[in-house]
């Protein structure tokens, strides 16, 4: 009989009893689940399921049924992890905790991803499964200096290891090799020593090695072969174990061997340890500098902070600020937190946000960002964000869960690398096998030199960091540029774009429209009417409606009283202004308030090939006037969409305006493709329309951006946008700067071309040396491949990789502002 066990998932959207029991009924009609109780003021079920998929059932029926289960992430730090086949078992372990949804293991950050319903396990849980796996683990925090303190721990700890393996290895090489490079070397040591002393030598310092600086490959290895799971240490620990004791054997009983088979390859078993030891530093060293985006981001966070404690200014702990905190920023000071301008004039430095170099003025009731720069000025302010709620911490949480990504890519190899280490090992033995049946004398040396070479050249570790240490340091360098890829699936993504679509307004243009033209019917006085207009438009945030506002406050006139406004989307406005039922925007709109636009079509076409936006406004059903605002072109407009279609991107452009205004813009920069006089729900549709089968991404940066930001195959939002655009997009443009656009396909394509290179190197090495390691060139040229050549050329198929993927730090954005750039009128 299958055992139960009894779960608790904590549920959202219950409000009322009727809810309860709709969550109650979804989880009694899923399979295998029983004793269900819910309780609604604890907004939890209860239930009891069969093995571990239980909970998962129970959550896909709460999904289901629209009261989805509490889901959580959590980080773990894996300690242990060297090879693919560890990331593997890792994955494995987490995955089988009841609750875990998805579990994603990098190597590279040597941290665990994990996904998992609430209530049901714990980040203690999580870690402890790891652990008894065999790789220790543990929660996270919110500060990364304890992964880099570690690191570099381990950094020092294996450089101690090679050094200490190095002072024992080297007499052992000159005693075993000093024969064969050094004319007369063999006969000075048989006539002062004699051969058996220095065996016995030999014997005294490889033990040292191996059981001194090379007992982490035994301590780790011996107990994952003897669970069935072997790594990359049991196959280092096999190796050397072969070769140590072999040459044991013929140095204390020589009796077990024929004459021609006495021989010993101490100096193989030591030299391999050093050389695995010097590439597992060189490594660690080398996986240090991928975090060093991370490192520069939480560097920008200052320890201590100014609050004013009863009126006297104290320094506190970041940490321990809190919302509603009054601070004092000191001139040249990095802002702590998020907060709110309350006293004083300053320039702050932004550029590590939007990659601006130029300050900006920041006064009463302006917003600050926790790890900008203050310039000359004092400033007090109010904290707003604190915590892991400011801009920055979010920043870098989203790349920490980019590098922690797994691409598509990546299932091949993980598919490869769960069987590879088994694999060599029985490839290995076939090896030694072949040459003791088939192999010249001495057969048994020849089959323990090709043996031991199988095992020690065909690590897997180059083929697990391939993906994720270009990953790091890709988005890494990214996030340094101002690009940050929310989701690391899009990295793969956008490296394969053929259509990207743009939204004009904020996105390709500055979305600071000015006044051009106000002409008027016949009847009608200009200053009145535009007195009407501003009232009108006194109550909306659209760029449009603040440029028709800000011309009455230039002709100093005071916008009259509105009540009844709505916004009609992608349309216009209606408010009723000083007793006047007033219309606000462009025909369609004129067309359902019944008001003639046909005296003012002929000039209307004529602005708008110009390039300007034309709306109209009615005023109780006639029509009052033609207006025209213009919109400047963002200095890197044009530069952006020449190089996405130099590199063979189609460029699009997807705008609301009428025909002629968006030909006029799309031909000015350009663009080959435009759908235009599209309502914000219609996006998507002109979307879907541009794709036909294609890869296609859009460009945008408002709420009406937003459905089409997530349809696309890859979104990307202007950063200075919304937080709706921006949340619902996969990369985020920091800068309002349309540049990004082409720095993040530069980086994604850049990325791509590294891991493939890398997945390139990996397979190609395998797949070319471990026949020849296995000894299939000696028949037709007498060539056996030494371990020592063996382990030295594996130290550097791993360095190799790394090395290669910190060359993606030297990205430089694809297109820099100018200083003398101007904007064209649209």
């Amino acid at each position: 009989m299958t055992q139960t066990a009894a779960h608790t998932l904590s549920v959202e959207n219950m409000t009322c009893a009727g809810c309860a029991g709709r969550v109650e009924r979804a989880l009694q009609g899923a399979d295998g689940l029983s004793g269900v109780s819910v309780n609604l003021a604890r907004e939890e079920a209860r239930f009891e399921a069969p093995g571990p998929e239980g909970a998962l059932v129970a959550a896909r029926a709460l999904d289901a049924a629209g009261y989805p289960a509490r889901r959580a992430q959590l980080t773990l730090a894996v300690e242990g992890m060297t090879c693919a086949s560890c990331t593997a078992r890792v994955e494995a372990a987490l995955s089988a905790v009841p609750g875990v949804e998805s579990a994603a293991v990098n190597l590279a950050s040597e941290t665990a991803q994990i996904r998992y319903l609430d209530g049901v396990t714990s980040p203690e849980a999580l870690a402890r499964a790891a652990g008894e796996a065999g790789y220790p683990a543990r929660p996270q925090g919110a500060v990364a200096e304890d992964a880099e303190t570690r690191r570099a721990l381990e950094a020092r700890s294996l450089k101690r290891r090679a050094i200490g393996a190095a002072v024992l290895a080297l007499p052992v090489v000159l005693l075993a090799m000093g024969p064969h490079m050094v004319p007369g070397a063999g006969a000075l040591i048989e006539a002062s020593i004699g051969t058996q002393a220095s065996w016995l030598i030999q014997f005294a310092l490889t033990s040292l090695v191996l059981f001194g600086p090379g007992r982490i490959f035994f301590r780790r290895g011996l107990p994952a072969l003897a669970k069935g799971a072997p790594d990359m240490n049991s196959l280092v620990a096999l190796g050397t174990a072969a070769a140590w004791g072999y040459s044991t054997v013929a140095t204390f009983l020589p009796g077990l061997l024929p004459d021609a088979m006495r021989a010993v390859y101490f100096e193989a078993a030591a030299v391999i340890v050093l050389l695995i030891l010097i590439g597992r530093w060189l490594e660690a060293r080398a996986k240090g500098r991928t975090g060093a985006a991370i490192r520069a981001l939480l560097d920008l966070r200052p320890a201590m902070a100014r609050r004013i404690e009863d009126g006297t200014p104290r320094e506190v702990p970041v940490e321990a600020l809190a919302v509603g905190d009054l601070l004092q920023i000191r001139p040249g000071e990095r802002i702590p937190v998020d907060g709110v301008v309350t006293e004083g004039q300053s320039r702050l430095d932004e550029s590590m946000l939007t990659g601006e170099p130029a300050p900006v003025a920041k006064g009463p009731g302006d917003s600050v960002t926790g790890g900008t720069v203050n310039g000359a000025g004092g400033l007090m302010l109010r904290a707003e964000r604190v915590g892991a709620d400011t801009a920055l911490a979010q920043i870098v949480r989203m790349v920490e869960e980019a590098q922690g990504a797994k691409l598509p890519i990546q299932g091949l190899v993980d598919r490869v690398t769960l069987w590879f280490v088994p694999a060599v090992m029985a490839l290995a033995a076939l090896t030694v096998l072949v040459w003791l049946v088939l192999g010249p004398d001495p057969t048994l040396t020849h089959a323990l030199v090709a043996g031991v070479s199988v095992l020690i050249i065909a690590c897997p570790c180059a083929m697990g960091l391939a993906t994720p240490t270009s990953i790091m340091v890709g988005t890494g360098r990214a996030a340094e540029l101002g690009v940050l890829f929310r989701r690391g699936e899009a990295l793969q993504s956008l490296a394969g774009v053929e259509l990207l679509a743009f939204d004009k307004t904020g996105t390709l243009t500055e979305g600071r429209p000015k006044l051009t033209a106000f002409e008027l019917a016949e009847g009608w006085d200009r200053t009145a009417l535009l007195q009407l207009v501003a009232g009108a438009e006194a109550g909306s945030e659209h760029p449009v409606a603040r440029a028709l506002t800000e011309a009455a406050e230039a002709e100093g006139l005071t916008p009259a009283p509105a009540q009844g406004f709505t916004a009609v989307p992608g349309q216009g406005v209606r408010a009723e202004v000083d007793g006047f039922a007033l219309a606000l925007g462009n025909a369609a709109l004129m067309a359902e308030e019944r008001a003639e636009t046909a005296p003012f079509e002929a000039r209307a076409s004529a602005l708008a090939r110009e390039g300007r936006t034309v709306l109209y406004a009615a005023v109780d059903g006639r029509i009052a006037a033609l207006i025209a605002v213009s919109d400047p072109l963002k200095p890197g407009s044009a530069e952006v969409i020449a190089g996405l279609k130099a590199r063979g991107i189609e460029v699009a452009l997807i705008t609301g305006d009428r025909e002629e205004t968006g030909a006029a813009i799309a031909q000015s920069l350009g663009i080959d493709r435009l759908v235009a006089e599209v309502r914000p729900e219609g996006k998507v549709a002109a979307l879907e329309e541009l794709a036909q089968g294609r890869r296609t991404g859009f460009v945008g940066d408002g709420i009406n951006d937003a459905p089409a930001l997530a349809r696309a195959d890859i979104g990307l939002a202007i950063g200075t946008g919304t937080d709706v655009a921006i949340e619902s997009a996969d990369v985020v443009l920091m800068s309002g700067d349309p540049r990004g656009v082409l720095t993040a396909v530069e980086v994604s394509r850049r990325t791509m071309a590294n891991i493939r290179q890398n997945l390139g190197w990996a397979f190609g090495y395998n797949a070319a040396l471990i026949p020849v390691a296995a000894g299939v060139l000696y028949p037709a040229f007498g060539l056996l491949l030494s371990p020592v050549f063996a382990a030295g050329a594996m130290a550097l198929s791993s360095v190799s990789v790394l090395t290669n993927a910190l060359r993606l730090r030297r990205l430089t954005p694809a297109g820099a502002p100018s200083s003398e750039a101007k904007g064209t009128p649209a």
